[in-house]
């Protein structure tokens, strides 16, 4: 484990020297990722303006909903994003031959080699939104209730992680792997809106075989709700289950990888 922490921190490290030599870049995308939040939110205030309450979610509960979603994705993008975005590409040009004979986990290498610690910013902004959303919560919030969020958020992000990285990965059996891709994306939108305004069958799937849920709907409930230990409970697996299904699935699929030199 201290190794990886080494690997880790060097990685994080030469990664934030890149990114801030380019600050043209950095404001770019820092203006970019504002208009995509404040677009997301504003479909929700433009809905609540013509009702209270939407499957029993209110206005300041929503905005609670959205801020923690918005920081488990700047955590996404972050870590993981630009490693998976790109993971068909760097198969199919036979990058992968080196991560396989360093003396390190693959898996570990491929997910984690490229990082935008920029977003640093971008989960300062996030954290003072989800402090400012509890303040304007009708009932006052049991601040205690926070400590969820330590276990609940990182579940999210290895549940959003796994998934991903399924996808990506097929790019390991079928080469070309862009456009599947285009499937998760249109998954994750169920992670963008609480799980209780889904139809019954579709509730369960997020939150058992598709288990998005977790991402943000169930960490939101937690903290605005008496806190369900089933549900935390659940989380936990759920996110453990699914990080152990995509190692899995990365180790069954080199065996269909061929490298550049092959």
């Amino acid at each position: 484990m201290k190794k990886y922490l080494r690997v880790f921190a060097a990685l994080f490290k030469a990664c934030a020297i890149a990114q801030f030599e380019f600050r043209l870049n950095f404001i770019v995308k820092l203006a970019a990722d504002l208009i995509w939040y404040m677009t997301q939110l504003s479909i929700f205030e433009v809905l609540f303006h013509h009702t209270r309450s939407i499957s029993g979610w209110t206005l300041e509960s929503t905005r609670v909903f959205m801020g923690i979603l918005f920081l488990v994705d700047a955590l996404w993008m972050m870590l993981f994003s630009e490693n998976l975005d790109r993971m068909s590409d760097k198969i199919r040009r036979g990058d992968l031959d080196l991560l396989l004979v360093k003396p390190i986990n693959s898996q570990f290498m491929m997910s984690l080699k490229v990082m935008d610690p920029a977003y640093i910013v971008n989960i300062s902004l996030i954290t003072g939104w989800l402090i400012w959303a509890l303040t304007q919560l009708p009932e006052p919030v049991v601040w205690s209730r926070l400590l969820l969020l330590l276990i609940t958020i990182p579940c999210g992000l290895i549940i959003t992680y796994s998934i991903r990285f399924l996808f990506s990965a097929s790019a390991l059996i079928f080469t070309r792997a862009e456009n599947i891709n285009y499937v998760w994306y249109n998954f994750y939108r169920l992670a963008t809106r609480p799980d209780t305004i889904y139809p019954a069958w579709l509730r369960y799937t997020v939150l058992t075989f598709l288990p998005l849920g977790f991402v943000a709907s169930v960490p939101a409930r937690l903290i605005l709700e008496t806190p369900d230990l089933v549900l935390l409970a659940a989380a936990v697996f759920a996110a453990s289950l699914s990080l152990y299904i995509s190692h899995r699935f990365w180790n069954f699929g080199l065996r269909f990888y061929s490298s550049a030199s092959s």
